[in-house]
């Protein structure tokens, strides 16, 4: 089924979640399935989610190429794959599990994001998925719809972006 929820900002689809309601460090967080499915999309403008979904799926060709390049293969453990590439909307950023579930984080050009606070975010999502994929009524490979998962993303924006702002 597919739906549009406005009071809580969330546009759901047969494959995957999207939210808007967040105040935002990044502008879009994206996670896919090994196989480049979309499992969770947040956007923190509904409006550009179709143009949100585009760059993500853009990224997906750089993150491939990352992965296969020979320093990816001299370090496998380096799971941070740092700027993907800039537009001139947005700088986007990739990190990829054990797994090969990749994360996409979407961050505006004029509200630049240290190096450091990039890595540290996608820890943190990171650890967020791997208490998802814990839970035993969570199917690895479904769409996200875990509420604790969304507010703990949600959250971890909020958290970031006010660490930013003061």
């Amino acid at each position: 089924s597919s739906g549009i929820n406005a009071e809580y900002g969330t546009v759901y689809c047969k494959h995957y979640y999207i939210t808007n309601n967040l105040s935002i460090m990044a502008v879009c967080i994206a996670i896919l399935t090994k196989d480049n499915c979309p499992l969770y999309l947040t956007c923190e403008n509904s409006e550009d989610s179709l143009k949100m979904h585009f760059l993500v799926h853009t990224s997906i060709d750089v993150i491939e190429e990352k992965l296969n390049s020979t320093k990816a293969a001299n370090d496998p453990r380096d799971l941070y794959l740092g700027q993907l590439y800039p537009n001139e909307d947005y700088r986007i950023f990739g990190y990829v599990t054990n797994t090969k579930i990749k994360f996409v984080v979407l961050e505006s050009v004029n509200h630049p994001i240290k190096d450091g606070d990039i890595r540290q975010l996608f820890s943190r999502i990171h650890s967020a998925y791997i208490s998802l994929v814990c839970n035993p009524f969570y199917v690895p490979g479904d769409p996200i719809n875990s509420g604790t998962f969304m507010k703990t993303i949600s959250g971890l924006l909020r958290s970031n972006y006010s660490s930013r702002t003061s």
